[in-house]
């Protein structure tokens, strides 16, 4: 396990030590619950981006039809 330290001042370390919770475990929840957050807004993100993207340009070809007209005009016409 990696340790990484955190500089506090007096007081708050009296107020901590009056609560009397297991901090070490209660910091690595937090930053656990974080990174998942953050995840999470990425994927969205995402999701929001692709969603753009997808959207049909007007009055553009597909790029299904573009390809389609590239293979025709090289090999000639499929159909």
């Amino acid at each position: 396990m990696t340790v990484i330290t955190v500089r506090i001042d007096e007081e708050l370390k009296r107020l901590m030590d009056e609560i009397g919770i297991n901090w070490s475990e209660f910091i690595r929840n937090a930053i656990r619950e974080r990174i998942m957050e953050e995840r999470r807004r990425n994927l969205a993100k995402a999701v929001l981006i692709n969603e753009r993207l997808r959207r049909k340009s007007r009055g553009e070809a597909g790029a299904e039809e573009i390809i389609r007209g590239f293979r025709d005009g090289r090999y000639g016409s499929s159909a």
